[in-house]
């Protein structure tokens, strides 16, 4: 058994991938616009990993983002992640964006402020591009104070970072969604 290995496998935004060791998972790759480019990516950025079937917990967090990306509401938050070589940072960073539930968001702002460093929100946005494990950290759910998306580094970013948001159903401004509203085609009844 290798010490590293790393799997694909087919979601309902496409082809990501998964790496792990015994600490934990290493990393996740979103979907790539080409047909083997996610395989390509995971193996320069873990060239000690196998591709492998992945052990029976790892097959469970696959299941679990499968189900989180066809519209699933678990947050991921209890999956082991191999934190070795995270600056200390942006382990901090992670641990906020890591308590955001799906369809939630927040900035990088409220994110530097919850850390007790209000004027960091680039430094935030820093770590949150160098997040090694989308998904599993929601980097998708913050967003900047200014309104919009924002930056994502991924592939495909901001429309990936916006697929990602609108599979959460989540509200990402002050307009109203059709998620929010109530119709009523009758009044109650009894007035």
């Amino acid at each position: 058994m290798p010490t590293q290995g790393f799997a694909l496998f087919d979601t309902s935004i496409g082809r990501c991938g998964l790496a792990w060791g015994p600490g934990g998972l290493i990393g996740l790759q979103l979907p790539e616009a080409t047909p083997g480019a996610a395989w390509g990516r995971l193996r320069r950025r873990f060239p000690e990993a196998v591709e492998c079937e992945p052990p029976p917990e790892v097959e469970a967090v696959i299941e679990r983002i499968r189900d989180l990306l066809s519209g699933g509401r678990d947050d991921l938050a209890d999956v082991p992640l191999d934190l070795g070589g995270q600056s200390a940072f942006n382990l901090r960073v992670y641990a906020i964006a890591r308590a955001i539930a799906p369809g939630e968001t927040t900035t990088y702002g409220e994110v530097a402020k919850a850390m007790g460093e209000p004027g960091a929100a680039r430094a935030v946005g820093k770590a949150l591009g160098e997040n090694p494990w989308p998904i599993v950290v929601p980097c998708h759910r913050v967003l900047p104070a200014s309104g919009g998306i924002g930056g994502f580094s991924a592939p495909g970013g901001g429309t990936t970072k916006a697929r990602l948001l609108t599979l959460e159903k989540a509200k990402t401004d002050a307009v109203p969604t059709l998620f929010d509203l109530e119709f009523s085609v009758a009044p109650p009844r009894g007035r």
